[in-house]
């Protein structure tokens, strides 16, 4: 375990519901390749926050390192709506992106 992640854990016994640190956790679990519990945290984050436009983001990334293609597809579909619903266009264009990348990987 990073000391980074270490830290972040100690955070989050604190404060379970924080959803900055469930995406932080969430992205440092990503980037240690343990994409199962980047998923988990990434939930986590949308369910305490369903705002948090970048978690769906990261989630669907996980889902797809996990070659859970339908997973991903489906929680940008939710980022999608999440983000219109919000006017968030940055979010909205880059979640657009990246369905239009896994989609095209599958072809």
């Amino acid at each position: 375990m990073t000391a980074r992640l270490d830290a972040l854990l100690k955070l989050h016994h604190a404060d379970p519901d924080d959803a900055e640190l469930l995406y932080m956790l969430g992205l440092e679990h990503a980037k240690a390749q343990d994409h199962d519990h980047a998923v988990d945290f990434l939930g986590r984050a949308i369910a305490a926050q369903p705002g948090h436009h970048y978690a769906y983001y990261q989630q669907a990334k996980a889902h797809h390192a996990l070659d859970q293609t339908d997973h991903a597809l489906a929680t940008l579909d939710a980022g999608i709506a999440r983000a219109t619903q919000d006017q968030a266009a940055k979010a909205l264009g880059e979640l657009q992106e990246l369905k239009q990348t896994i989609l095209e990987s599958q072809d």
